[in-house]
């Protein structure tokens, strides 16, 4: 991959955000995610070497990094698939869970974000944020129109916390049924009625950082059981970001134009 200028750089100074540049810096956000999703969350992955969580999309995406110091370690990471790039590599990551026919019918550039993950230790802290400021600046650079992609609820509890979360979505977060993608695989019967520790929950830090910038859920979750998540598929209007975060995240480059 050829080499990629750093796209911003937080007030923040021991957490950098950049674009991987060499075919290490990918092994080392595939480490994360191994770690992560594998490890951490116990999920059934397709890698083939030990230690890495690797698949076909891998070398058709870029890899947005963050990393502790300018030589420190990746503590975050996210993978990013133009349309072109979606092309070649046969479709979108998220067509394999839904039918994105909706979304593949607006006018404009698409992206698609997706094995997003941060370092457990860094999860209270401005990591997060520092990742969306360099896809903020990725959106700007290449002029993107529409941002898209899976957030997961976990359904260790048997689904009484995705099914409160999908609740507050209808209600206050949802896209018109146009632009809905039809689930491939539905959720397993559902637990019980919700508790009211259930209704309460937070939503999981990607999911509620989407919401935050006005991203809105395209209907129903779908079930991915290597994952044992429930991915609700969220899409943003980039010009429809949410003025309360777009100084913020979209900084100075603004956006000229549609």
């Amino acid at each position: 991959m050829s080499a990629i200028p750093q796209l911003s750089q937080t007030a923040k100074p021991r957490l950098r955000v950049e674009l991987a540049s060499t075919p290490e810096h990918i092994r080392e956000t595939q480490a994360l995610r191994y770690r992560i999703f594998a490890e951490e969350l116990g999920a059934r992955l397709e890698n083939t070497e030990p230690g890495i969580d690797a698949d076909h999309f891998d070398d058709y995406c870029q890899h947005l990094l963050v990393r502790d110091g300018e030589q420190g370690p990746v503590i975050g990471s996210t993978r990013l698939l133009t349309d072109d790039q979606a092309a070649r590599a046969g479709g979108f990551y998220s067509a394999g869970e839904f039918d994105l026919s909706a979304i593949l019918a607006l006018p404009g550039r698409r992206l698609e974000i997706g094995r997003t993950c941060i370092d457990p230790a860094y999860r209270q802290g401005a990591a997060i944020a520092v990742l969306w400021s360099g896809l903020a600046g990725y959106i700007n650079l290449h002029r993107i129109d529409y941002l898209f992609g899976c957030a997961s609820i976990d359904l260790q509890d048997g689904g009484i916390q995705a099914r409160a979360i999908m609740n507050r979505l209808r209600q206050h977060a949802m896209a018109a049924p146009g632009l809905w993608g039809r689930p491939r695989r539905g959720l397993p019967q559902i637990a019980a009625r919700p508790h009211e520790a259930a209704l309460s929950a937070p939503m999981p830090p990607l999911l509620k950082a989407y919401v935050r910038l006005g991203a809105r859920a395209c209907g129903e979750p779908c079930w991915d059981p290597d994952f044992n998540v429930a991915d609700v598929l969220m899409l943003l209007d980039v010009d429809d970001l949410n003025p309360s975060y777009s100084r913020h995240f979209m900084g100075r480059a603004g956006r000229s134009g549609t």
